[in-house]
């Protein structure tokens, strides 16, 4: 990977940061041209923030048979602008931890678990519910198995460097535990097909989103900030030898 670039040191983050505030934004209008509808009760009207799941935007009609193409066209494009951002965060990040052995291991197979998270992403944004039930679950399971190990991966690599702000690994930690908790729900939590168990699943759904964007865009301005440091000192090294 050319580290050395100035878009992979520092650009390719900003990149990252604009994708997943879009994705954000998108999926916030995309809520509200959702027709209405839920997987227990078709006669809603408009998208309920704790009885609707985000993959109930990228449907192509709504449980009562209504077309929700406007909605369905904002999730697919921002959930696979976010499933690639997070995928190119994944592999611009690893140039941090090239030092050691041991960061050099766990930040490969940290951006290994993300790449593969990232297109799991844009797998389920492929994959509309309501066409594909079966493949878009596998997707969004794999998804967040894979995305655990590369948060794990990447706290342990910070922790083993001494060039990293180790306070963007308790952030990881953090995170890593609410994902941990979410594969838990998704697995063993309460059917989705009753009205409680879909209240908590889709409750638990959009704290794991947010807090995936308010953890990428940390992460992401952190990143920024160490290579911009990075490269200034390199600058001051090569005038001091002139």
């Amino acid at each position: 990977m050319p580290y050395q670039s100035h878009f992979w040191r520092q650009q390719v983050f900003t990149w990252v940061i604009i994708s997943f505030i879009l994705f954000g934004l998108l999926t916030l209008v995309a809520m509200f041209c959702y027709p209405g509808g839920t997987m227990t009760d078709a006669t809603t009207s408009g998208y309920l923030f704790f009885s609707n799941f985000f993959s109930d935007l990228g449907i192509t009609e709504t449980y009562a048979g209504q077309p929700n193409t406007l909605s369905a066209v904002l999730f697919i494009a921002a959930l696979i602008m976010a499933g690639c951002g997070l995928a190119v965060f994944f592999i611009a990040f690893r140039q941090f931890f090239l030092t050691s052995a041991a960061e050099r291991w766990f930040s490969g197979i940290g951006s290994c678990c993300g790449v593969i998270a990232g297109i799991c992403f844009v797998g389920v944004a492929l994959t509309p519910a309501n066409l594909y039930m079966d493949i878009h679950l596998q997707f969004v399971f794999w998804a967040f198995r894979a995305f655990p190990l590369a948060v794990l991966c990447y706290a342990i690599a910070i922790f083993f460097g001494h060039r990293y702000p180790r306070r963007f690994a308790f952030v990881f930690v953090a995170f890593g535990i609410l994902l941990v908790l979410y594969l838990l729900l998704i697995e063993q939590g309460p059917d989705i097909r009753t009205p409680a168990g879909m209240v908590i699943q889709a409750t638990g759904q959009k704290v794991i989103v947010y807090a995936t964007i308010l953890t990428v865009l940390i992460q992401a301005l952190g990143a920024k900030q160490v290579a911009r440091e990075r490269n200034n000192t390199r600058q001051n090294s090569l005038v001091e030898r002139r």
